[in-house]
């Protein structure tokens, strides 16, 4: 452990032209009275590290010296690529590597281009999952993880709409989709390649059996695949909406964009108001009634008669909601200060 410490303190130093104490031991997670340890060994073991006194002092390499550790092992170049996405990488138990790929790369560039990895991080950045939500990592991550990156089958229990399975698994890749992770695995002994939501795994056993990957598996194409099919496949319901000009624009924003595109395309002229009939695929009944709430008066719903009913009584009780009481006798409370974002 000391050892690969002293190793990043080097590349740190070697990156920049000179470090403070706290710096470094911010840096490398460390006590100030570690890094004056650390850097009398360095000195002790011939690395020109000097130390400047005083309050703008700070420790820094002298006589050009330049270090060869600056070779990527394979878990922290295959870490780099996935430098963008911190918080999948902290999940997944990688930052250590990430973090010394990142100190290797920076160490190994010249001196007008050893600001760029801060550059990019202060102009570019993936924030994974949807609003208002908090997910949780799942606790057995970080092993699946491991399996994945060396190729090892596993043991997994995952709780299935009935009942809790057990499955030999080869896991091929993961996928962080709105916050939640996916595992793509073929399932042992010539199974078919299928998608499991890593929330649901109860356990996870490496057997330390490596599998043979089929190189022609393309993880892209395979999740884009299964995640039309799966968007397709919860459509199970059919409505029939008539739209304002609004509406439409509006439809493909409250429903599947995906369905709303293919009905509007499917429909006829305009009538003489301007509004356009489609047949819009839903997941049910009860999910259409949240959605197409959404666009308020700009739809109107043919069929069912059952969701048709439901609406109209929503708009019944609205108009007696908001007929029953004049704007002077309702209490207008201020808004409360919050963040503004830009749209």
């Amino acid at each position: 452990m000391r050892a690969a410490r002293l190793i990043r303190m080097v590349l740190l130093l070697q990156s920049r032209p000179s470090m403070t104490a706290a710096e470094l031991a911010r840096e490398l997670e460390v006590s100030e009275r570690t890094v004056t340890r650390d850097a009398q060994a360095l000195s002790e073991a011939g690395v020109p590290v000097y130390a400047d006194r005083g309050r703008a002092g700070g420790y820094r390499l002298i006589g050009g010296y330049r270090t060869r550790l600056t070779g990527l092992a394979r878990d922290e170049a295959e870490a780099l690529f996935l430098s963008g996405v911190p918080g999948a990488l902290r999940e997944m138990g990688l930052q250590d590597a990430a973090s010394a790929a990142r100190l290797k790369v920076s160490a190994a560039l010249g001196p007008s281009l050893r600001d760029a990895p801060w550059t990019a991080a202060q102009r570019f950045h993936l924030d994974a999952p949807n609003w208002f939500t908090e997910p949780a990592t799942p606790e057995l991550l970080p092993a699946v993880a491991r399996a994945v990156w060396d190729d090892r089958r596993i043991t997994a229990r995952y709780r299935g709409r009935e009942a809790e399975v057990e499955r030999e698994l080869e896991p091929y890749g993961l996928v962080l989709k709105a916050g939640v992770w996916y595992l793509c695995a073929r399932v042992a002994a010539g199974g078919s390649c299928r998608v499991y939501r890593l929330d649901r795994f109860t356990a996870v056993e490496a057997d330390g059996e490596r599998f043979e990957r089929d190189e022609d598996f393309d993880l892209p194409a395979f999740w884009e695949e299964r995640a039309e099919q799966f968007a397709r496949s919860i459509l199970r319901a059919e409505v029939v909406v008539r739209l304002s000009g609004e509406g439409v624009r509006r439809l493909p924003y409250a429903v599947d964009p995906q369905a709303a595109r293919e009905a509007l395309a499917a429909a006829g002229a305009p009538d003489g108001d301007g509004w356009v009939t489609v047949t819009l695929p839903v997941e049910s009944e009860e999910v259409a009634h949240t959605q197409l709430t959404a666009l308020g008066p700009e739809a109107e719903v043919l069929a069912p008669a059952g969701l048709r009913a439901r609406l109209a009584d929503d708009a019944a009780r609205l108009a007696l909601l908001y007929g029953s009481r004049r704007p002077a006798e309702l209490r207008v409370r201020p808004a409360r200060p919050g963040p503004m974002l830009d749209a």
